[in-house]
């Protein structure tokens, strides 16, 4: 199928989903949310490691995240797809998040931050769940929940992440080392997007 059908595709897409963003996104809105992109990502005639190839293991790069709209401070998707051994630090989103699977698995922990008697620029994390997202597996964040991943196996992921604000706007997002240090998670952490659409 050829890119303009594609990005056809996304527009419907994300026309659905910005009608639910204005109406301001809770958890159920969530779920909602995560029907229609667990359904685009089953397109795999349009996502697929043809069109949006993984890292090649040893080349430096764990991680690539194609960014497949521009549309300013609305709804951006992005198709990620991270090597086996890849992980990050535990984070927040600063906005809505919702991670949807088309190939590969991707171990999800979910913490809880308990700042009590921590010095400032510090919190301890609680484990809540881990969430293994495959294919039919998805996960959903609101702009404070804190996740962390693991990609464990031997076949890189290739999944749909979608956030209210794009990611490369959020200055407020934080990870939290392992001692419990706070810091910004987009400055430190986070790679280029590789532009995706027209």
């Amino acid at each position: 199928m050829s890119t303009v059908n594609r990005a056809d595709v996304i527009e419907d897409f994300l026309k659905k989903i910005r009608v639910i963003h204005q109406r301001g996104v809770d958890r159920a809105a969530l779920v909602e949310i995560v029907s229609l992109l667990e359904a685009l990502a089953e397109r795999r005639d349009l996502f697929n490691f043809e069109a949006f190839p993984a890292p090649v293991p040893g080349q430096g790069s764990t991680a690539f995240r194609y960014r497949l709209n521009d549309d300013g401070d609305t709804p951006t998707l992005y198709l990620n797809s991270l090597l086996p051994g890849k992980s990050t630090l535990p984070h927040n989103h600063e906005t809505w998040a919702i991670i949807s699977a088309v190939e590969g698995q991707e171990i999800n922990y979910v913490y809880r931050r308990d700042d009590e008697g921590r010095e400032p620029g510090f919190t301890t994390l609680h484990l809540e769940k881990e969430v293994i997202v495959q294919p039919g597996t998805s996960i959903s964040f609101l702009g404070e929940d804190l996740h962390g991943i693991l990609v464990e196996g031997e076949q890189p992921t290739l999944h749909l992440h979608l956030y209210g604000l794009p990611l490369e706007s959020l200055n407020g997002r934080y990870g939290i080392e392992v001692d419990g240090r706070i810091l910004n998670y987009n400055a430190s952490q986070m790679a280029p997007s590789i532009k995706a659409y027209a």
